[in-house]
Formats: C-alpha cells, structure tokens, sequence
C-alpha cells in the first residue's frame, strides 16, 4: 500500500529503491484530500559513464478523462525494478487525480485545468497546489520531463509525440531525438500560442528536455496508445543510460520513421465557424492537398439546407480532428500539419543515433 504523505517535504526523494506515495492534499471546500499517487525510484545499477544519470518524471492524468498516460505511468510504477535502474525516476499517474476520478478534463473542486495552471501557487487553490510541487519540488530533480496526454473528449489526434518551437538548437535537437524514441508515426510541433500555464512550457523554459504527446482519444483506452507510451518512456530511460536493455523499435511493422510536423503557427489550427454537427470526409494522420474536402456541418433547424464545406486551405498532414458530433463555434475542428521543412533536425535513423550516444 501507498504511504500517505501530508507534507511534500516528508517525501524520501533520495531513499534508495522503489517508494509508493499518496500525497495529500487539502480540498478546499472541506475537511477531505485528494490523494495524489507518485512513485519515487532510486536505482542500484551502476551508471554505465562518469556522468550522473539525468533523472526523469512522468506524467499521466494531468487532464482526468485522458487515460492512455495514466494507465501506462501505472504501469511502470510496477514494472520498473530498481535493480535495472540507474538514478532517479519519478512516476505520478494521475497528477489531477480529483479530476481523473470523474473523468473530467479540470478538477471538480476548483475548476481549474492542470495543463493551464503552472508554475503553481502554494497558496493558491488545489489545482495550483499541485502544479506549485511539481514545479519547486520534481523539475529541480529531474532533467526529463515527459507528460502524457490523449484527445479526450477535445479532440482526436494521430498518433504523435509533442514539443513546442524553441530558442535553444541543441535542447531543440535533444528533444527531437527523445520525441523520436516513442517511435509513434508522427512527431507533432504545436503552437505555444494556444494557452498559457502549460506543464511542458514551464519545463522547456527551465531548460528541461520535454516531451508530451497524444496517445488516444474520445475518453476510452487506445491499445496501441498504451504500448507506446510505455515502451517509449522505457526507450527514453535506455538512451539516457538510465535502465538496462538496448533501444527497441515499437512499431516493427511501420517501416517509415516517424514524421516531424509542424503546426506552430495559430492558421494551422482552423476553428468551428458556427454550431453544427461534424462529418468528417478524411481520417486522422491522412496527408491531403489544398482545397480539399475535409468535412461537412450540418445544421438540423432546417433538415432541407445543404451542409457547410470545410476544406483544406493548404496541404499537410491531418494531424487532429475535432472527436465528437456536436460541435460549437470556435470549437478546433481540426488541424493541419506542415510536413517539417529541411532545416529541422532529421529523424531518420534517431534509434541508430540513440544507441550511439
């Protein structure tokens, strides 16, 4: 069982082997806690170089009705044997766990989303908590940040890992390569336009090396979603010499790479122009062309109008899409990705060049 925690500070971060925690903290509103579970592993296997071992965190359940990332964190809290592990990794599987156990996308108790709360308050209230420790007592001992994430109830996406444009080439490069280790099809760079207050952008802005991604969607569990999640975090420990084994490819049977695209800027994402229901007429991760058809919105307070056609006001790859039926206006309705230009740091043969290094 669990060791409840009611105190961040009573937490062995450094205790040798594998410690299961439940970190309480107050609800606002009344007497109660939401118990956040995290698992702290200090290994015992010699570090393979001089260097120390980097440290790595990961994330599931930063949005509650997003499961791929909380089932495979679970996952590895059990899997990982201390006895394979050099340095430090920390697991926290539903880091707004008030929210994961509604199957909510923000938590009930303040209505705030996770995602949209760092860098935290200590005074503030839960959501912001939470981010608070994470950020003052997780990112300073780790220097790889991965978060997991799926569509929920937002949106589909294909397949893909996730990091924003940046400044710094070689934490641009660094990140590229560990992004690639999940082998999914894609690699996806997103606006950090969007929002404000986001886990990974408070990580890449402390120079971390952040990873996220999109492993399902539409509130259930994507099977394959799951296997990458957790073979890649699995990868991304061995590239850093944090566990033992050798780097593996996920999926076998894709004999492409995965393909970096790039949706940094606000016109890739093209929202709903008025209430309706959505027919999509192409399918994630399909590459299409300018002018194309992509869906139709429907409206039904008058069965006898022809639909709304959206389309594609230039080629890429349909990277996301929106996931229900119904949909509002201003709602994404979807997103298309610009294959990533020459420039960008190539990812053909990322798993030979993990292995090297």
């Amino acid at each position: 069982m669990p060791t409840i925690i009611h105190h961040p500070n009573q937490i062995e971060f450094d205790k040798p082997g594998k410690h299961h925690y439940q970190l309480a903290f107050h609800i606002d509103s009344g007497w109660g806690y939401s118990l956040v579970p995290i698992t702290i592993i200090n290994g015992s296997r010699p570090a393979g170089s001089e260097a120390k071992p980097p440290g790595l965190v990961a994330f599931g359940g930063t949005h509650g009705n997003e499961w791929e990332g909380q089932l495979a964190v679970k996952q590895l809290c059990q899997q990982l044997d201390p006895d394979q592990i050099s340095g430090c990794v920390i697991l926290m599987p539903q880091l707004s766990q008030s929210a994961c156990a509604i199957n909510q996308r923000v938590s009930p108790f303040d209505h705030v989303n996770m995602n949209r709360a760092f860098p935290g308050n200590p005074r503030g209230t839960i959501s912001y908590r939470i981010a608070h420790f994470v950020k003052s007592m997780i990112f300073p001992r780790v220097r790889v940040v991965v978060d997991l994430h799926a569509g929920g109830r937002e949106g589909g996406f294909a397949l893909c890992t996730s990091f924003h444009p940046m400044r710094d080439p070689a934490q641009w490069v660094e990140i590229s390569r560990v992004a690639a280790l999940f082998d999914t099809p894609f690699m996806l760079i997103y606006s950090s336009e969007m929002a404000s207050g986001l886990l990974t952008d408070e990580a890449e802005a402390e120079g971390k090396i952040a990873v996220g991604g999109e492993f399902g969607f539409g509130e259930s569990v994507n099977r394959r979603g799951v296997l990458h999640a957790v073979a890649g975090i699995q990868n991304v420990l061995r590239f850093y010499g944090m566990l033992s084994g050798d780097i593996v490819r996920i999926d076998p049977a894709r004999r492409q790479a995965p393909v970096l695209v790039d949706a940094r800027n606000l016109e890739d994402y093209t929202p709903c122009p008025q209430d309706g229901v959505w027919e999509p007429q192409v399918d994630l991760g399909d590459e299409v062309h300018e002018g194309e058809l992509i869906g139709r919105l429907h409206s039904f307070s008058d069965h006898t109008v022809p639909p709304m056609e959206l389309r594609a006001h230039r080629e890429g790859i349909l990277i996301m899409m929106c996931g229900t039926a119904q949909c509002r206006q201003g709602t994404t309705l979807f997103v298309i990705a610009r294959r990533a230009p020459l420039e960008s740091p190539p990812m053909k043969g990322a798993f030979e060049d993990a292995r090297e290094s």
